[in-house]
Formats: C-alpha cells, sequence, structure tokens
C-alpha cells in the first residue's frame, strides 16, 4: 500500500536527536530493567515494603514501553 505524501510529516530536530542516541541502547536493556524492577518489587513484597514494592513493581510497563518505542526507531528510524 502506497503512503499518502500529504499525510507524511518528519520529526523535529530535537525528536531526531533524542532518537539517534536512544537507538545506540540495546533493546534488551530495557526488557532486563522491567525483569529487574518486578524482581526488586517481588523481593520489597517480601520483606513487607507494601507501598515500595508496589511503586518500583510499576516500572515495569514504562520499561517494556520504552523498549518497544527504541525497537520501532531502530527498525523504522526518525521519518519510517
Amino acid at each position: 500500500m502506497a503512503k499518502n505524501k500529504e499525510n507524511q510529516h518528519s520529526e523535529g530536530p530535537v525528536a531526531e536527536a533524542i532518537e539517534q542516541q536512544t537507538s545506540k541502547i540495546p533493546s534488551d536493556l530495557f526488557l532486563w530493567a522491567a525483569l529487574g524492577s518486578m524482581g526488586v518489587s517481588l523481593a520489597l513484597k517480601i520483606q513487607g515494603e507494601d507501598t515500595k514494592a508496589l511503586f518500583v513493581g510499576q516500572w515495569a510497563a514504562p520499561f517494556l514501553i520504552l523498549g518497544l518505542y527504541n525497537k520501532l526507531v531502530k527498525l523504522e528510524g526518525s521519518n519510517g
């Protein structure tokens, strides 16, 4: 399916600069960060630190989303 040139846009210089730097980060780092936050959350839960465990456990989803974004930038580039 051909892309319509009228619907295409380019990223701004700030987004391009950020994407160029973040694309250097290995994608599996985000997966390990998510797994690590789940592990730390479990350890905190076992120690009875329920509030801290919930706080740290919620980091897993953002790490995974950042990993997906990182992978997309690597595959598609800033401007697709």
